[in-house]
């Protein structure tokens, strides 16, 4: 939800944390007992790096990304003894995707107009950095989620997730 929280419609913030959060927790549960009874898996969770600093007008989101890395972390904890992994893939922002055109014309972006200016400028910011994040990134960093078994909890995926990364003391 990109968008600040007195703009955002609460019956947006559930559907977001239904499809963040419920959805992931729905699919690891359908999952689990196949991957329990042949004792290896490995689960991948995409969250994103928004999680790892506080950025405005995403407050939501960023919610709903942090409530998965919590469940991540702490399944991470009950799989292991079944030779189960979870992993969480954190992308930066990935202009060539669809996610924001996609994430604003299902929920809105209906900033109220105290805060207009402040997000316009906020997003032209974020617009104008040079670091961004490829769908090869995420790719990539799932597939080393997947195959690398000595892979940390969480893989930043593109350039400004790494340097984000790094800043927060996080190594990879």
């Amino acid at each position: 939800m990109l968008n600040v929280l007195e703009g955002a419609e609460i019956a947006s913030a559930r559907e977001l944390f239904e499809t963040n959060v419920l959805g992931a927790m729905a699919m690891t549960r359908a999952v689990m007992p196949d991957m329990r009874q042949r004792r290896s898996g490995v689960i991948v969770n995409i969250s994103s790096s928004v999680t790892l600093r506080a950025l405005p007008a995403l407050s939501i989101y960023s919610a709903s990304k942090a409530a998965l890395n919590a469940f991540t972390t702490s399944f991470a904890l009950e799989a292991e003894q079944f030779g189960v992994h979870a992993r969480l893939v954190l992308p930066g922002s990935a202009p060539e995707t669809s996610f924001g055109r996609n994430a604003v014309a299902r929920m809105g972006m209906d900033v109220p107009k105290p805060y207009g200016a402040f997000v316009q400028s906020y997003f032209r910011t974020l617009q104008a950095a040079s670091e961004k994040t490829t769908a090869g990134d995420v790719a990539n960093a799932v597939w080393r989620a997947v195959t690398d078994k000595d892979a940390p909890m969480m893989l930043p995926a593109g350039a400004d997730a790494e340097s984000w990364f790094r800043e927060e003391g996080k190594a990879t």
